[in-house]
């Protein structure tokens, strides 16, 4: 894949200065959720939700009144305990999942429909930024197959099992957390889609925004076909969260982690409030019946050209299907 163009967001010391930028950019709120806005009688499903920010969302799901499925790759079953405990809602579960591993990602599809379906709201948040590049179990790279090709099986896997509501008072939702590092890349590489590529952490940031761009991309052609008999049964929102003082930069060299975890948190936001967005497109009324809306925090944007072109967003579909048969054909 080719460098972007006039980008900043390029390495982790850079890609670091650009939040701080961004932490501190102007914005114009779509609006604010309101106490009475309760999830009362739903069921949400969230993923990557024993730390960072998809433990946040978890909470004030919980605190919002909703039943809470915490789909995560550890932390089961203390952290929903600790939602429980501090939430008073006893209306929590956990699933164990590895989205590295498409049989984990097949289990967990079977174990919401058998267990946990109907859904009403769906968070898709799960992400990572290694160290150095990783085979999957399936041979793929980690970060690909976490940050991006996992959705698109999991998603799609969801739908196609009849998990979600149907016939009721309100449209069920999907949320994708995303980034604006999905503006970096210049162009699509679609000659090694899926090629298993080695890099170390120098190179980690600029793939992590280019699988931000895929996934975009998917969320709006995924809107698309839910929409495409113009009453389409789910909405599909997607955002960004603006820098998060989480521990997704965990693997971070050594040397740089002290300097790292000051700069989280005197200028990155702490997970319960970079939450405000997702739980505004899960909860809000104002997103009532909207096919598709991207948010960078609280301020409504287009996503960039090459996400919402439609062609780009068919052959993205086209190539993940291709790729997610051949997984599927593994032992």
């Amino acid at each position: 894949m080719s460098k972007p163009k006039k980008s900043n967001y390029k390495n982790p010391a850079s890609s670091t200065w650009e939040g701080i930028q961004a932490a501190f950019a102007k914005q114009v709120k779509v609006g604010s959720l309101k106490p009475s806005e309760r999830l009362d009688g739903k069921t949400a499903l969230v993923d990557g939700a024993s730390s960072g920010l998809g433990f946040a969302i978890a909470m004030q799901l919980a605190e919002r009144g909703a039943r809470v499925i915490m789909a995560c790759r550890s932390g089961i079953p203390e952290k929903g305990e600790e939602v429980k405990r501090k939430t008073g809602n006893q209306n929590v579960e956990m699933i164990h999942v590895d989205f590295a591993d498409y049989h984990s990602i097949q289990n967990l599809i079977k174990t919401v429909k058998e267990k946990y379906a109907p859904l009403d709201i769906l968070v898709s948040n799960a992400a990572m930024v290694p160290k150095q590049s990783r085979k999957t179990p399936q041979g793929l790279e980690e970060m690909f197959m976490v940050n991006y090709l996992s959705k698109f099986i999991y998603i799609n896997g969801i739908i196609k099992a009849d998990c979600f509501r149907k016939n009721g008072k309100e449209i069920p939702r999907i949320v994708f957390v995303s980034s604006e590092s999905h503006r970096h890349p210049p162009a699509f590489d679609w000659d090694t889609f899926g090629v298993y590529k080695t890099y170390s952490m120098n190179k980690t940031v600029e793939y992590y925004g280019y699988y931000k761009l895929l996934l975009t991309t998917f969320t709006r052609e995924l809107s698309r076909r839910l929409m495409a008999n113009g009453n389409g049964p789910v909405s599909v929102f997607a955002l960004c969260p603006g820098p998060v003082n989480s521990n997704i930069a965990r693997e971070a060299p050594a040397l740089f982690q002290p300097l790292m975890k000051l700069i989280f948190a005197m200028f990155f936001k702490a997970p319960h409030k970079a939450a405000e967005p997702v739980l505004y497109l899960a909860a809000s009324g104002d997103m009532e019946g909207k096919p598709y809306d991207y948010l960078f925090k609280m301020s409504r944007k287009d996503i960039d050209e090459k996400a919402a072109d439609g062609e780009n967003g068919k052959k993205l579909w086209k190539m993940s299907e291709d790729l997610a048969k051949t997984l599927s054909e593994m032992p």
